[in-house]
């Protein structure tokens, strides 16, 4: 307790004594409490002491998203080791399920932030995707969104799945789709934009002024497509959100068909992270995908 107070403190600049340490639900990969204090509260994530750079990319993510000035993300204050831990420290909202309202506000203000057109793909260093690398490095040509995908995202996470025991017909495939890969750009050019990168309906919500939030980010500049296909891909944010998207930023004709190109790679990270049963689903993708590609 005393060695959180004072990593808050340093942080904050202002004494923090802690009163109660509250569990919260949610995340896969780590614990989280809301620390309860005489002056303030916050919310705190733990994981290994080994993860910490999981947790200065999420404030790094963090940081990227509030320089836009558009989606609304909580203030994070700090991240370091206590003991065996790893503790990222941000600031405490209350917060709802998204709906109505604040999906209306998230989707005008993800699109918004899509708008601003960045100089590359990639980003500045690699991060993370749950507790998986995700690399980030800009290819040669760092407008080639194509040779990017190919390279840091499909192709990394097929290697991965080989080397988790995944081959056979789901390598075979994805080395096939990984060749078709331009097919599905034939009509499209993709911009750079800032991507929060795993943008499930877990890590979104509303806040006390009906306002849409996210956190968690594995932040990175790409294909906007790919965070709008992403909550679509465990139940969707409802047509709220969409409707207020569309109406700012259009989406291109072809994209729902790369949606499922998009999301593919978050089931494939799931089966490298979580095990076989995301095989069967990611195998039916990569064919859906290839007979669309002809």
């Amino acid at each position: 307790m005393r060695a959180l107070e004072k990593l808050i403190a340093d942080a904050s600049g202002q004494a923090f004594h802690l009163t109660e340490k509250v569990p919260v639900s949610g995340g896969c990969i780590g614990e989280s409490y809301r620390a309860k204090g005489r002056e303030r509260d916050y919310f705190v994530k733990c994981l290994p002491a080994r993860c910490l750079g999981i947790l200065e990319a999420e404030i790094a993510g963090l940081q990227a998203i509030q320089a836009t000035h558009t989606v609304n993300v909580p203030n994070p204050l700090c991240c370091g080791i206590i003991g065996n831990q790893a503790v990222l420290v941000l600031e405490w909202l209350d917060m709802n399920a998204l709906g109505g309202g604040s999906a209306r506000n998230l989707g005008q203000k993800l699109a918004e932030m899509h708008a601003i057109v960045q100089p590359c793909f990639g980003w500045r260093d690699d991060n993370w995707i749950g507790t998986n690398p995700q690399p980030n490095a800009p290819c040669p040509d760092r407008l080639d969104w194509v040779a990017f995908w190919r390279a840091n995202r499909l192709g990394f996470q097929l290697d991965l799945a080989a080397r988790n025991g995944y081959g056979g017909r789901l390598q075979q495939q994805g080395e096939r789709l990984m060749e078709l890969l331009p097919a599905f750009f034939k009509n499209y050019r993709p911009h750079a934009s800032l991507l929060h990168g795993d943008l499930w309906g877990g890590n979104a919500a509303s806040n006390s002024r009906n306002e849409g939030l996210i956190y968690d980010p594995a932040c990175y500049f790409g294909d906007r497509e790919a965070d709008v296909a992403m909550t679509e891909l465990f139940g969707g944010f409802g047509q709220d959100f969409y409707a207020a998207y569309r109406e700012t930023l259009a989406l291109d004709a072809g994209y729902p068909v790369r949606k499922t190109l998009y999301n593919v790679y978050h089931i494939l990270n799931h089966l490298n992270l979580f095990g076989g049963g995301y095989q069967g689903q990611a195998l039916g993708m990569i064919e859906r995908l290839l007979a669309e590609a002809g």
